[in-house]
């Protein structure tokens, strides 16, 4: 059986990625959203311009491939925890205590807010779903909306868990 002879340039595709993404929401954590520009995103990720350009036309796709990063994340998350109680306090914990999602609630706020709003989107509607299959239809839009909350307004680790029981935990809405 031949190996993909292209292997070794989509892995090196998909770590540039990475380090792209991950330089992202570092600069969003530490620079803050509207202040971060295409060359910091290139220098922190230590990739030329024209590498960067060549994974992203601009600050707003680079934006968005890392909420798609960070969603199918989040799902991943959810997908390896032993129940669905774990699974939403894993992921409110990874929302409430989220760098990139502090520095927006006091640097970015409307660009926040117009995000979390945007529930029509079709990122917003992949992790509703993911959310219903988890949990069942309407708990798991119960779920998105109390997630899409702690973006906003954070909670601690043992208010996630107690909260996350909650939500499990109601028979039929």
């Amino acid at each position: 059986m031949p190996l993909n002879k292209y292997a070794p340039q989509v892995a090196t595709h998909r770590r540039t990625q990475n380090a792209i993404l991950e330089a992202t929401k570092q600069l969003i954590a530490t620079t803050g959203l509207k202040k971060m520009s295409m060359i910091e995103i290139a220098d922190v990720s230590e990739v030329s311009r024209a590498t960067l350009y060549n994974h992203y036309r601009d600050k707003d796709s680079v934006i968005r491939a890392l909420c798609e990063f960070e969603m199918q994340r989040l799902v991943e998350i959810a997908q390896v925890a032993p129940n669905a109680a774990s699974a939403l306090e894993l992921i409110s914990i990874e929302i409430s205590g989220d760098k990139a999602l502090a520095a927006m609630r006091s640097q970015d706020t409307d660009s926040l807010a117009f995000a979390l709003s945007a529930q029509n989107d079709t990122l917003w509607k992949a992790f509703s779903i993911a959310m219903g299959h988890m949990l069942g239809n309407e708990k798991g839009e119960l779920a998105t909306r109390w997630l899409i909350g702690q973006a906003l307004h954070p909670i601690s680790p043992a208010q996630s868990r107690t909260q996350a029981e909650a939500i499990t935990s109601i028979a039929n809405l």
